[in-house]
Order: C-alpha cells, then sequence, then structure tokens
C-alpha cells in the first residue's frame, strides 16, 4: 500500500470546517484506490500569531519542507493586520519551499450557475500557469521623501530568465499533457512593460521551437481578461507572471461559479507543493456549518493528481461534478440546501457509487 505524508494547516475561519470535509472525502478515495495518508495537523495561522507573535519560523518551515504534500484551508483574521499572514505565512512557504507554479484550473461543472449569458461547461475549461515566485511579490522597492509632498513610491518587478522559463517549461508541458486544444497562450503587457515581458515573449517563442505540437499565441492581460468573458472556449492553457495571474485567476473563478468551487495548487515539480481552496477564510461564517467545502474538496482532489494518484483524483472531481449537477441549490454559503457536513456526506456518497 502506498503510503503518504500530508501536513495539514487548517488556518483560520472557515479553513478547519472545509479542511475536515476535505480530509472525510480524501480518506474514502484513499480507500478505494489503496492509498494510506499519514495527516500531521499544524496551528499556522493568525489565531497563534496573537497569541505567540509567530507566524513561521525557519525551522517550522524546514519541518514542512520533509512532507509529501500540503494541505491548506485559509489563511486570514480580522485580528491581525493586512500583510502579516499573507508574507509571513503563504509567501514564505511559496518562495522559500520554491513552489514557483501557481496552478489554477478554470472548470465550469454541471449545475453551477455562471454568470456568463449562454456559457456552460463546454465552454469554459482551461488551466492558468502563474509564475509564483518572482514578479512583485518580490517585495522589492524603496521610499523617496516618504511623508513629504514630494514623495515617492518605488516597486520592483523582478523577472529572471530562469525564473521564466521554468514558468514557460511548465505550462508548455502541461498543455501537451492536457491534449486538449494543445494551444497556450501568454498574457502580459509588451507594448508598456518593455522590459519584463520583452524577457517573457523572447523566451516564450525560444521554447515554443521545442514543442512544434503546441499552438501559440499572445494576449495583452486586458484583451485576455476580455475574452475569458466573452470567449472562454478560446483558452487552453494561459502562462503569465505572477501579478497578472493573481488578477485572472479572481476572474477565472467567478466565470466557474465563484470562489466556493475554486481550487489550486503551488507546485515544486520537484519538492513539496501546497494545495489550498482560492476562497479567504470567510471569518462571518465561522462555526455555522454553513460554508461551501467543495473547494478544499477539489483542492485535495488536485493533490492526488500531483502525488502521482491520477485515478483517486479523478474519483473525487467525478464526485464533485455528480454533486453539483444534482443535489446543491446553489454554491453561496448557507444557500446550498445543505450543511458544510452535509455537503461532504453528498461527495463521499457519490464517490462510492
Amino acid at each position: 500500500m502506498k503510503r503518504y505524508k500530508i501536513a495539514v494547516i487548517p488556518g483560520d475561519g472557515t479553513g478547519p470546517e472545509v479542511i475536515r470535509e476535505g480530509l472525510k472525502v480524501l480518506n474514502a478515495a484513499c480507500d478505494f484506490e489503496k492509498i494510506s495518508c499519514d495527516y500531521e495537523m499544524f496551528d499556522y495561522g493568525g489565531e497563534r500569531y496573537l497569541k505567540t507573535g509567530v507566524v513561521l519560523t525557519d525551522e517550522e518551515l524546514n519541518g514542512l519542507g520533509k512532507f509529501d504534500a500540503i494541505y491548506l484551508g485559509a489563511v486570514g483574521h480580522p485580528g491581525v493586520k493586512p500583510g502579516i499572514l499573507e508574507k509571513g505565512l503563504l509567501l514564505k512557504m511559496r518562495f522559500d519551499l520554491g513552489q514557483y507554479i501557481n496552478l489554477r484550473p478554470v472548470k465550469l461543472y454541471p449545475g453551477v450557475d455562471c454568470p456568463l449569458k449562454g456559457k456552460g461547461p463546454a465552454d469554459i475549461d482551461f488551466v492558468v500557469v502563474r509564475e509564483n515566485n518572482e514578479g512583485f511579490y518580490c517585495g522589492e522597492g524603496c521610499f523617496e521623501n516618504k511623508g513629504t509632498k514630494d514623495e515617492v513610491a518605488i516597486q520592483i518587478s523582478r523577472n529572471t530568465r530562469k525564473g521564466v522559463e521554468r514558468c514557460i517549461r511548465y505550462a508548455f508541458e502541461l498543455t501537451r499533457k492536457r491534449n486538449k486544444r494543445k494551444k497556450l497562450t501568454l498574457c502580459g503587457k509588451t507594448n508598456v512593460l518593455t522590459y519584463a515581458f520583452d524577457l517573457w515573449e523572447r523566451t516564450f517563442y525560444e521554447v515554443a521551437k521545442e514543442y512544434p505540437d503546441i499552438t501559440t499565441d499572445y494576449a495583452h492581460v486586458d484583451a485576455t481578461c476580455m475574452w475569458m468573458v466573452k470567449n472562454p472556449d478560446w483558452f487552453d492553457v494561459i502562462v503569465t507572471d505572477n501579478m497578472f495571474g493573481d488578477i485572472i485567476t479572481d476572474l477565472g473563478a467567478m466565470i466557474q461559479g465563484g470562489m466556493g468551487i475554486a481550487a489550486g495548487g503551488n507546485i515544486n515539480p520537484k519538492g513539496v507543493s501546497m494545495f489550498e481552496p482560492i476562497g479567504g477564510s470567510a471569518p462571518k461564517y465561522t462555526g455555522k456549518n454553513v460554508i461551501n467545502p467543495l473547494a478544499a474538496i477539489s483542492a485535495g482532489g488536485m493533490m492526488m493528481e500531483f502525488l502521482g494518484e491520477e485515478k483517486a483524483g479523478d474519483r473525487i472531481e467525478k464526485a464533485v461534478m455528480s454533486v453539483t449537477a444534482n443535489r446543491l441549490k446553489s454554491l453561496a454559503a448557507g444557500k446550498m440546501g445543505y450543511s458544510t457536513s452535509e455537503v461532504g456526506d453528498l461527495v463521499v456518497e457519490a464517490l462510492k457509487k
């Protein structure tokens, strides 16, 4: 029997509630596929920070690097100033664990309401590959004359050939593996960001020569947003930088039905990767058992696929699709027709069928 060590960070707010259901479904899928997962729980998040003043130590980070994968609920606490947990926990894990790909499937499941008129599951099925370790998120910059009328704020977007190329290569390989439209779109802003996206564009077309079976094209980020709304069926895989990826993946979540269904992965192809629901900690719903757990459940399915357990991942996704198609009234918290725990039970029921 295959055995995996999974670090579980339930996080803040409703994070523990959705992770509870995710683990319930993971255990059911693993039973079917004769897989064993050993989970170790970590209390990293806002509550611990408020009690101890510690977000994540280097020693704790090194410990996470010894697991096969990390399963994260949500991070965000109303009592903690914005930026502390994001930089000290999320970005620290992404950067220091070398999770240089943020992977975001954008897929409309049957039965899920789409805000785009006339669009259904056949129209929305693509993936965004976002560079996850560079760009503006490196935190480089400075103030000049801070607090005066002549103040200047400088924020640097750092892009390296190595970082850009490994992200682009990952996207080409994913496009080939998906084997759908076999089309890879570079999303950027070459007409204004003439240094960063000159590097991205040159690297993109140089690497493309090694993938003659993949069709390539380019779109400015503003045009990408327009086409995601008007013609989402045009896309197969999109590759882009950290900032633009952050923006267009939230748009992607909306056209696939909302944050309640959107899952993502922070990928180190040769190390430990982290999987999470895209939505936040939703503190106003904490403890009410009304939040939608499907994004966290889907993140667990992504984790299984990354670990090489495609059958378990596929089983989870099909179970989620069955529930969205046949059982839920809505994806919104409190409007699903079922409680958080009942939705987890429904997925397990569908998975067994």
